[in-house]
């Protein structure tokens, strides 16, 4: 049984290092502070009349020497402003909340696969193992097309699902902003196994008569972390395009991709995987601020490697009838783990505090020249977000998570209950989970939140968001009509 509620029981000495390494932690990051304002406070009280007026005679006396210097430090201030990056403003998002028609329940799910006839006894009874133990719940969808007995995969009932999910997103979003589809300057789409000609973007553009000299981009095979890559690309076209919104749209599809053979690691998807889209609106207007969520603080990218055991963690293939499907390794969870170190080794600079950053640098030195058994520190990244958002990607990626950062269970919570909730969306789980955070109404003005997605190659990517208000739900959130029953019991 896991459950998400808080851990209790904390002894008196946990309490006590807690406090200990809090009060630590507060003096490391106002140590400047707490040294200088007693330092300027003792000068001022040395310096008599007479001490000012001669700084005062002195000045004016140079008074050439004074402007020269001033004119120097108003143009050195005006070249930074003007070649400093441009902030990025989320103005809001919406994430598709399918008609619960589309629900599947467990038990249809495998009346369903035992019907079509194409799984074999052992195949069946693994997809029913899959499905007690993944932590998805019985109100997660499937496109239309599966849910027909026989199933219709093909490209025109894959393209209706990527138009029901784009469409439903978008409208969300234009209607929940009131931005006009003629405003927007830079589009970027990503879908990893979905690809048609013409490109999902196009459809976009024609669907909403966007201008016809937009940005347009759409990106394919990069996993569940391409969100986080889209977010990037969207970020850096707004640096070149002055006063403009970009809107991003994180999706994947199913119906093409259903897979109805027997090898056990292309069955997994089957299990996990379930439709969603979330619609994203970016600004760099300075306007904009007022209004926006979030401030994009920092966006970092790490790639495991080419080599084929990453490569090969999350890939399509077809297995030996010819059918084709995606597969999950068995090396996923130490890849995952490899690539999440390389990118916490980026990140921790940016984001954490001083007092972090000096415990991990003693503790390195320490190993290096004392002794090499001494066990490595880790950052206690509670102290630099607020907020965690990690790719509700199947059960043991939040496990791993959890244990390796030394989350409390409400850090992960949002996680588990959108994989519970609405299954593994792919790239845009973690904007679910960011609308089950503000729909229970924990997101508060300058917390720092978190977004952690994990995708082929093997990738592992980062967004750090700063929040600008006390953040309320989008109008249409996915999860406002049934938050009030979360967090609930998972029983594994």
């Amino acid at each position: 049984m896991a459950t998400t509620t808080a851990h209790g029981g904390a002894t008196a000495s946990d309490l006590k290092l807690k406090y200990v390494k809090l009060g630590y932690h507060y003096l490391m990051t106002h140590f400047l502070t707490l040294c200088l304002i007693p330092s300027i406070a003792i000068a001022f009280t040395q310096l008599s009349c007479e001490d000012f007026q001669n700084i005062y005679l002195h000045l004016k006396s140079n008074l050439a020497g004074v402007i020269t210097f001033s004119g120097l430090v108003a143009f050195g201030l005006t070249i930074y402003f003007m070649t400093r990056p441009r902030p990025v403003y989320l103005v809001d998002y919406a994430c598709y909340r399918p008609p619960d028609y589309l629900q599947v329940k467990f038990h249809k799910f495998m009346e369903h696969s035992r019907l079509n006839r194409d799984f074999t006894e052992s195949s069946l009874e693994f997809q029913r193992k899959i499905l007690e133990r993944s932590g998805l719940g019985e109100e997660t969808y499937l496109p239309e097309a599966l849910h027909k007995l026989p199933p219709e995969p093909s490209m025109a009932t894959a393209r209706e699902e990527a138009e029901q999910v784009m469409f439903g997103a978008l409208d969300n979003l234009f209607g929940s902003t009131g931005v006009k589809p003629k405003d927007i300057g830079v589009l970027v789409v990503n879908c990893s196994l979905f690809n048609p000609t013409p490109s999902l973007s196009a459809m976009i553009v024609n669907k909403y008569k966007l201008r016809g000299n937009i940005k347009s981009f759409n990106l394919g095979g990069m996993g569940c972390s391409s969100g986080v890559i889209a977010i990037d690309l969207a970020k850096d076209m707004l640096q070149i395009h002055r006063k403009t919104y970009a809107v991003v749209l994180s999706t994947e599809n199913i119906t093409e991709n259903w897979y109805f053979g027997n090898k056990k690691s292309m069955l997994i998807p089957n299990c996990l995987f379930r439709m969603g889209a979330a619609a994203v609106l970016l600004s760099n207007r300075s306007s904009d601020k007022r209004r926006s969520k979030y401030k994009l603080l920092h966006v970092v990218r790490t790639h495991k490697g080419s080599d084929d055991t990453a490569f090969r963690c999350v890939y399509q293939e077809q297995d030996e009838s010819g059918k084709t499907g995606v597969s999950l390794s068995k090396d996923l969870m130490a890849i995952a783990g490899t690539a999440m170190k390389t990118n916490i080794t980026t990140l921790g600079p940016l984001v954490l505090p001083v007092s972090e950053q000096l415990l991990f640098l003693v503790t390195l030195i320490a190993r290096k020249l004392i002794n090499p058994k001494i066990k490595p520190y880790i950052p206690d990244f509670k102290l630099a977000f607020s907020h965690f958002c990690i790719h509700a990607g199947g059960r043991a990626v939040i496990d791993e998570l959890e244990k390796n950062l030394r989350l409390e269970p409400v850090h992960v919570e949002a996680s588990r209950m959108t994989l519970h909730r609405f299954g593994n969306t792919s790239s845009s789980s973690i904007w679910y989970e960011l609308a089950y955070i503000e729909a229970k109404g924990r997101v508060r003005k300058g917390q720092r939140v978190w977004q952690i997605a994990f995708g082929s190659g093997f990738k592992c990517n980062s967004a750090v968001w700063q929040s600008l208000r006390n953040v309320k739900p989008s109008p249409k959130s996915p999860w406002l009509d049934c938050i009030d029953k979360y967090p609930v019991e998972l029983a594994y």
